[in-house]
């Protein structure tokens, strides 16, 4: 069996800095005392955590889509009839996410996400 130290040592000569923090390494973090000791799972949080994620992904795919249907309305390559469709189904969509979020009392806030440099979602 090698010695790890001497095997960095061979392996990279010019940074004895390796060699250092190989026979100095640092000291373990200390325990946070406000940390809880276990992690406790409740089913009810479980629940809502991923309906809030499950409503949170659709409300921005719906975005998504919704911007995607306004540009080719403007680049006219969507006739009437699909204008219509899409409105019709954003709507009923959107009727949905609402009683979806009245279901397990999210707000609008709730599902927003932060697209960093893009701003929020809504």
């Amino acid at each position: 069996m090698t010695n790890l130290a001497t095997d960095i040592g061979t392996l990279f000569p010019d940074f004895p800095e390796l060699q250092a923090a190989q026979q100095h390494p640092a000291p373990a973090p200390a325990a946070r005392s406000d940390a809880p000791s276990k992690i406790r799972f409740n089913p009810e949080n479980v629940r809502n955590g991923l309906a809030k994620l499950v409503l949170t992904l659709v409300e921005l795919i719906r975005e998504l889509l919704e911007r995607q249907a306004l540009r080719r309305i403007d680049a006219g390559t969507l006739a009437e009839e699909e204008i219509e469709r899409l409105a019709e189904t954003f709507r009923r969509l959107a009727e949905e996410i609402e009683r979806l979020k009245e279901y397990f009392g999210f707000t609008d806030e709730d599902l927003n996400l932060d697209l960093g440099p893009l701003g929020k979602l809504r």
